[in-house]
C-alpha cells in the first residue's frame, strides 16, 4: 500500500478501537490531508463526543496506545493539536518505502477492487444524420476519463453509445434520402448526397422541405409507420443512413483517440421493443395513472412551478413514446440483461431533473434497487469569450471535428516556431500529441460541473496549468533518463527497484504528492 493517509488510517484503528472499547471495524480514525503537517486524525472528537469525555484526552490516549503497540515504530510521530487533533508527520524512511512500493507496482499503488463491478457508461450519444458538435466534447472526453478511470481499479467496464437512431425525424429522413437517388447514401456522394462531412447540411435540407412542402411532410409521416411497422425497403434505407453516421462517429473517435467503438454503439432502436414492456410492467405495479390523456407516473417530491405534483410522461396521449420511456427501457436492459452495479450516465447539467425522476421511477418499480445505483454525471456548457454558448463564425454550433482539427494545427503552429528544425511528419506527429492532448487537458482540468470559457491561447500554452506544459515536463523527465543512462549507465526500468533517499523539502514534498494519487483516483 502507497497511500500514507491509508496507512496513517490502518495504523491508529486498533488504537482508536482500544479506547473505545469497539471492534476495529466500528471505528474511524478520520485521517486528512494538513496543512499543519503531513496529516491530520481528526477522530479523537467524535469519538470523545460519542463517550462523553474531553476530546484532547482521548486523543492523549490514542497516542499512548499507538506507542505501547509499537505500529508507530518507523511510522511516524503524533502531536496533538487544538481540542483534539492528531498531527501526524510521516518518518522519511517510510515515505521512501512507500514511494518504491509505489513505483514497483502495476498500478503504481492505486488500490484494486475487492469485488469488481459491473459499470455501464453512457456518454457521447450523438444523433443519427447529424454532425458532432462541442455539446459533444464533453461528453465523449469526461465518459471516456471515466471508463479509464474505473477500468484502472479493476471493474468491468461497458461502454455504451446511446446514439439517437430511431423516431418521428427518420420520416423526413428517409424520404429526402429517396428524393435525392439511388447514389445519395453512398459515402462521399457529393453535395447533392450524403457525405460523411456533410449530416447536417442533409438534416437541414429534409427539414425545410418537410417544413415548407405538405406533400413531403405527407410522405414523412407515412414513412414512419412503415419504419415502426417494420417495412424492408424502409428499414434499409434507415440502415443506410445509420451506417454513414457511424462511419462518421468512428472517425472522430479515432481522431480524438477516445476508446469508443461500432461494436458499443446501443442505440435508441435498440431499445424499441422494450418501450411497450415498459408501460406494462408500470401498470402491473400499479405506478401508471392516467393525466389529461397521458399514461404518466408521479414520483414523491417532484412539483412544478405551482407547487403541483410533477409526472413523468411514459406513454403520450395518441400511443407515443418519449425519451423516459427510453431511458427507462434502459435501467432495464442495463441491470436486468447487462448486471449493472453502477450506471453512469454523463449527460449535460439542464438533463439533472429528468433523469433525478427516471431514477426514481425505476426505483419505485422494483427495476433499480440497492447496491445497484445510476448516478448522472452531469456538466456545464462551454463557452467562447463573449461567454456566450461557443459558436462557428456563421453563428451555428461548433462541429466537434472541426474544433479537434483547430487544435491539431495550432499545436503544428506553435511546435514551428519553438522547433523548426523537426521534419513534417514528425512535426505532424507532435502536433497531434499537443493538441489532442491539450484539448483533453483543458476539458478535464476544469470543474466538471460549471461551465468555461473556451480559450485557445491558454490551452495550447506551454505555460501553467495546461496539457502541454504537462507533456513537456514529462519530455523533460524522459530527457533526465536518457542523460543518466548515457553518461553513467543508469538504465531507466532498473530505477523502480530502488528505494529513494528522501533529504531535502522539495523531494519529500514531491513524494507525499506521488503518493496522493491512489486518494485522487
Amino acid at each position: 500500500m502507497a497511500d500514507p493517509l491509508v496507512v496513517a488510517a490502518q495504523v491508529l484503528a486498533p488504537a482508536f478501537a482500544q479506547v473505545a472499547g469497539r471492534p476495529v471495524g466500528d471505528v474511524d480514525p478520520v485521517v486528512r490531508p494538513s496543512d499543519r503537517a503531513d496529516a491530520q486524525a481528526n477522530g479523537a472528537l467524535p469519538l470523545a463526543k460519542s463517550l462523553g469525555r474531553n476530546p484532547r484526552e482521548v486523543a492523549e490516549e490514542v497516542v499512548a496506545a499507538v506507542i505501547a503497540s509499537g505500529a508507530a515504530e518507523g511510522f511516524g510521530t503524533f502531536e496533538i493539536a487544538g481540542p483534539g487533533f492528531l498531527n501526524i508527520t510521516f518518518d522519511p524512511a517510510f515515505v521512501a518505502s512507500q514511494v518504491a512500493s509505489s513505483a514497483q507496482d502495476a498500478t503504481l499503488g492505486v488500490r484494486q477492487r475487492d469485488t469488481a463491478q459491473t459499470v455501464v457508461i453512457d456518454y457521447s450519444a450523438p444523433n443519427v444524420a447529424k454532425e458532432m458538435h462541442i455539446g459533444h466534447l464533453r461528453t465523449t472526453v469526461i465518459g471516456d476519463a471515466l471508463v479509464r478511470l474505473h477500468e484502472y481499479v479493476g471493474d468491468r467496464v461497458v461502454r455504451e453509445n446511446h446514439i439517437g437512431d430511431w423516431g418521428t425525424p427518420f420520416g423526413m429522413l428517409i424520404e429526402h434520402l429517396v428524393d435525392l437517388g439511388p447514389e445519395a447514401g453512398t459515402a462521399g456522394a457529393g453535395d447533392d448526397g450524403v457525405s460523411q462531412g456533410d449530416l447536417d447540411a442533409f438534416y437541414k435540407q429534409a427539414r425545410a422541405k418537410f417544413d415548407s412542402d405538405e406533400a413531403f411532410a405527407d410522405r414523412s409521416r407515412a414513412r414512419v409507420v412503415a419504419l415502426q411497422s417494420g417495412d424492408p425497403e424502409t428499414l434499409r434505407l434507415w440502415q443506410t443512413l445509420v451506417d454513414l453516421s457511424t462511419t462518421y462517429f468512428a472517425a472522430v473517435y479515432a481522431k480524438l483517440g477516445v476508446l469508443l467503438t461500432h461494436d458499443d454503439i446501443v442505440g435508441e432502436s435498440y431499445y424499441n421493443d422494450l418501450l411497450p414492456q415498459v408501460v406494462t410492467r408500470l401498470s402491473d405495479a400499479g405506478l401508471l395513472v392516467e393525466s389529461d390523456g397521458a399514461d404518466v407516473v408521479f414520483p414523491a417530491g417532484f412539483t412544478n412551478r405551482d407547487g403541483d405534483p410533477l409526472p413523468l410522461i411514459v406513454q403520450k396521449g395518441g400511443g407515443g413514446f418519449n425519451y423516459a420511456t427510453s431511458d427507462l427501457a434502459c435501467v432495464i436492459d442495463r441491470v436486468e440483461r447487462v448486471g449493472a452495479d453502477l450506471i453512469l450516465y454523463v449527460v449535460g447539467a439542464p438533463q439533472a431533473q429528468h433523469f433525478q425522476m427516471v431514477f426514481a421511477v425505476a426505483e419505485m418499480a422494483g427495476w433499480l434497487q440497492a447496491p445497484v445505483r445510476a448516478v448522472h454525471v452531469p456538466f456545464g456548457n462551454v463557452l467562447g469569450s463573449d461567454r456566450k454558448m461557443l459558436r462557428s463564425r456563421s453563428g451555428e454550433p461548433t462541429k466537434f471535428v472541426e474544433v479537434i482539427d483547430e487544435s491539431v494545427e495550432r499545436a503544428a503552429a506553435a511546435i514551428a516556431e519553438k522547433n523548426p528544425d523537426l521534419s513534417p511528419d514528425e512535426r505532424a506527429d507532435v502536433a497531434r500529441m499537443i493538441g489532442i492532448g491539450a484539448l483533453k487537458y483543458a476539458e478535464l482540468s476544469t470543474d466538471r460541473v460549471k461551465d468555461y470559457v473556451f480559450d485557445w491561447d491558454r490551452m495550447l500554452s506551454f505555460d501553467g496549468d495546461t496539457g502541454p506544459y504537462l507533456q513537456y515536463a514529462h519530455a523533460r523527465i524522459c530527457s533526465i533518463f536518457r542523460k543518466a543512462h548515457e553518461q553513467v549507465g543508469i538504465d531507466r526500468a532498473s530505477m523502480a527497484a530502488l528505494t529513494p533517499t528522501i533529504v531535502e523539502p522539495q523531494e519529500r514534498t514531491l513524494a507525499l504528492r506521488l503518493l496522493g494519487f491512489d486518494a485522487a483516483v
